[in-house]
């Protein structure tokens, strides 16, 4: 528990936790934000100590694919480093933005309650160098303990109680908006420090959506640490376009071939399995060079946490490119029925490579922009229009007959409208918080309106409809410019997602 009544801010908790557990510079597993409420002179400043917040139901240790975070018995909830490959999942699930890259190990780090500490009898570094006592660690399970006295009697608050991971550092006696960084306004400058470049590109962004919005502040920082601006960057955004293209082509085939279409065909045998197969090595190879430790990729499959939808979705893609490649191989030999025969699994797997990345986002809970129930619609139509795209664009170069990329041009026009309706929805209507809807105002009325009205809108989904109509060729540059759409639309929504602070 943290008494804020009795803090200082005298950050010594912060230097002891550094020294305790050697965190290099730059980085904090402890830290003091100073946060300011009034109009001078009747201003008022108030500390807010931030941490992990060891949660019954952590996030991170759901989201984690190799078990590198887990729950001990006693609670504290504790990482692995020889277990992590720094996917910086946990950093998005976190709603308290505790978890940190240790630029030294390459792999995720942060508060471990000093278990090292607690296992010979010893408080947290933390505790015992507060000079005003006001860190007080315990046992919550002990009725008798300081802690469960103090939390069972005093009317305290916990950080984001609303995100339902049953947090475990109480408050007593803060400011409610020094907790809430949606309440505080955006600030370019601090006392005693600068902010990175990086984190005021963000900080001016989302200032001029709050002015346009008109939402008001009831505080504002004054002093905080740095914090990593986007852990996932355009490897992310790629890999979620090359998803849609590996799943898309298969998936159109297999429906085809279910419908009546003849696997002989070379559009439905052999350039829809090639075209899987090949997005599926560039979706296979981006999301390993994101890894901070990508010498560690196969530790998805061989120290698997079967809760997490990283590893859900790592076995979805091994059986869809296993799929894909017995298809190729029934084609290339002349065997169609054994093509038929892997339709409906191609189908069903060729889905569930374009859509699981929906229930991975939701389990990202420190993103609130992710946490949408027209993710999934949204995934299955994109891998629709960049299936139809990406057919159309080699159909034509291939020769393919009129009539087939005709069907083709009609099922993109329709994967088009559907999905710019979807994606208009998911950023239009009311969002169930503010940090939701500021990361939608972002895209459509901030800094990114441009590439988002103008790039997926207007040239990556109207434009391609009505390029159908005129003639082949007009129908494969608009598949072109429907692909280039999809990527700008999948980069804005990474970055607009990971823009709003959360701390």
């Amino acid at each position: 528990m943290i008494d804020q009544r009795r803090c200082i801010g005298c950050h010594a908790c912060t230097v002891a936790c550094k020294e305790e557990n050697q965190v290099p510079l730059g980085a904090f597993r402890t830290w003091v934000k100073y946060v300011e409420r009034g109009t001078f002179p009747h201003t008022r400043r108030y500390f807010a100590v931030l941490r992990c917040n060891h949660c019954d139901a952590a996030p991170c240790v759901t989201i984690c694919p190799t078990v590198a975070l887990y729950r001990r018995p006693d609670g504290i909830v504790d990482l692995d480093g020889d277990r992590c490959i720094g996917c910086k999942a946990c950093m998005q699930a976190c709603p308290y933005d505790a978890l940190y890259i240790d630029p030294n190990t390459r792999t995720a780090a942060k508060c471990h309650y000093c278990a090292h500490r607690i296992e010979v009898g010893l408080e947290p570094a933390c505790v015992i160098v507060c000079p005003e006592q006001a860190i007080v660690a315990g046992d919550l399970d002990d009725p008798e303990s300081q802690i469960a006295r103090l939390v069972a009697r005093a009317p305290v608050q916990v950080r984001k109680a609303d995100q339902g991971t049953r947090p475990k550092v109480f408050y007593l006696g803060a400011d409610a908006s020094t907790l809430t960084p949606e309440l505080q306004s955006t600030t370019e400058r601090y006392l005693w420090a600068e902010r990175p470049q990086g984190e005021l590109d963000l900080v001016r962004m989302v200032a001029a959506v709050q002015a346009d919005t008109g939402d008001g502040a009831l505080s504002r920082p004054v002093y905080d640490v740095p914090h990593a601006p986007r852990p996932w960057g355009r490897r992310v955004a790629a890999y979620l376009f090359t998803k849609s293209i590996a799943a898309g082509p298969l998936l159109i085939a297999a429906v085809a071939v279910l419908g009546g279409g003849l696997p002989s065909v070379t559009l439905l045998g052999v350039t829809a399995p090639a075209l899987a197969l090949l997005f599926l090595l560039a979706t296979t190879a981006f999301l390993v060079l994101d890894l901070n430790r990508p010498e560690r990729f196969h530790y998805i499959l061989v120290r698997s946490n079967h809760r997490s939808w990283l590893v859900w979705g790592a076995w979805i893609l091994v059986a869809y490119g296993g799929v894909a490649l017995l298809w190729l191989g029934s084609a290339l030999l002349g065997r169609g029925e054994i093509v038929r025969f892997l339709a409906l699994p191609a189908l069903v797997l060729a889905g569930a490579s374009a859509g699981y990345s929906a229930f991975l986002f939701g389990q990202t809970e420190g993103r609130d922009f992710w946490q949408s129930a027209l993710l999934l619609p949204q995934l299955l139509l994109a891998a629709v229009v960049a299936g139809s795209a990406s057919l159309l664009i080699v159909g034509f170069v291939s020769g393919v007959d009129l009539g087939g990329l005709w069907m083709l041009s009609v099922v993109m026009a329709a994967a088009l409208l559907g999905h710019g309706l979807v994606v208009l929805a998911e950023l239009l209507v009311p969002h169930a918080n503010r940090d939701a809807a500021r990361a939608a105002a972002l895209i459509t009325r901030g800094a990114w309106k441009t590439p988002f009205w103008g790039g997926v809108i207007a040239a990556g989904t109207a434009l391609p409809v009505v390029l159908i109509w005129p003639n082949p060729y007009s129908a494969a540059l608009g598949g072109a410019l429907a692909l280039i759409g999809l990527w700008i639309y999948e980069d804005l929504w990474i970055k607009a997602g990971q823009s709003v602070p959360l701390s």
